[in-house]
């Protein structure tokens, strides 16, 4: 009788691979709903009037909706999973690097709603809104696992 191989057809994910696709979709799809759940309290139940500034100093003003914190929220957290997956191919303290930019990238995204939100509560719900995406894709986020040396024959 043959010896059975473990090896996945080509084209086709093993049991690892597909549970590690798994837990970054869940992560990316949980910061995106953390996102949405703050805009959902500040916005509809809160009646906060999500609106920054368009030009420094000026007096025209935009509206934050669901649609734009979805994007954003999105968009962040894909380019997160991307910059994780292309330093874990580049370096052995991928999930270190990542960790840090993704904190720095946090607090240069906190800026923003500081200097160009228009009322208070705007400037809070918009602060909320990428520490909220960060508290979760951070923690949540597979690290790799630390590499194992080749075995010798």
């Amino acid at each position: 009788m043959p010896a059975r191989t473990t090896t996945a057809a080509p084209g086709r994910v093993n049991g690892s691979a597909h549970r590690l696709l798994r837990s970054l979709a869940f992560a990316v799809a949980a910061a995106v709903l953390a996102a949405l759940v703050v805009w959902s309290v500040a916005v509809p139940l809160l009646g906060v009037d999500l609106m920054v500034q368009t030009n420094p100093g000026g007096s025209k003003a935009q509206s934050i909706g669901a649609a734009s914190v979805l994007a954003v929220s999105l968009l962040a957290s894909i380019l997160g999973w991307g910059l994780l997956a292309a330093l874990e191919r580049v370096t052995q303290r991928a999930g270190t690097l990542w960790t840090v930019t993704a904190s720095v990238v946090l607090l240069l995204s906190l800026a923003g709603p500081l200097t160009t939100a228009v009322p208070t509560a705007a400037a809070l719900s918009l602060v909320l809104l990428p520490l909220s995406v960060a508290a979760t894709l951070i923690p949540l986020l597979p690290r790799p696992a630390t590499p194992t040396p080749p075995s010798r024959p």
